[in-house]
């Protein structure tokens, strides 16, 4: 499980120069439904605190259901503060705080793009799916 999360990290950290991550439920969300081809992998995150929250809970069911609709690999991450420290400090440029209960990796514009950390999260997902976990969690490690 390890180097899933290490491949998650390079994945995630490949992408970010490239533009090609859309973080946020609601932006997600848009993303998904002007142009799923485009979307290689979701990202669900949560910590404890965000497993009482119905709506978020909600929110999730339906990109789920629009991800396994549409191919798209779905891994649910459980640490919302690494998942920020991945992503640059998880800040706007205003200083808020993004919303990354939801991140999208989009294929950039490059058909030459092949990532081996992407092809190894591909595999993870599809095994995961053969032993009916749709939607495999991923520990990622503190630094």
């Amino acid at each position: 499980m390890d180097t899933v999360a290490k491949a998650l990290e390079e994945v995630l950290t490949s992408a970010l120069p490239q533009g090609c991550i859309t973080v946020g439920v609601y932006e997600a969300a848009k993303s998904l439904n002007v142009d799923p081809d485009n979307v290689v992998l979701c990202i669900l995150a949560t910590d404890e605190d965000d497993v009482k929250d119905v709506a978020l809970q909600i929110h999730f069911t339906l990109i789920q259901a629009f991800c396994c609709e549409n191919d798209i690999n779905i891994l649910r991450v459980n640490n919302t503060h690494r998942l920020a420290q991945i992503l640059g400090g998880g800040k706007q440029s205003g200083g808020e705080p993004m919303d990354l209960h939801c991140v999208l990796v989009t294929s950039p514009h490059s058909p030459s793009w092949k990532d081996p950390a992407l092809s190894k999260l591909s595999l993870f997902c599809r095994e995961s799916r053969c032993m009916d976990q749709w939607v495999p969690i991923i520990n990622l490690p503190e630094r």
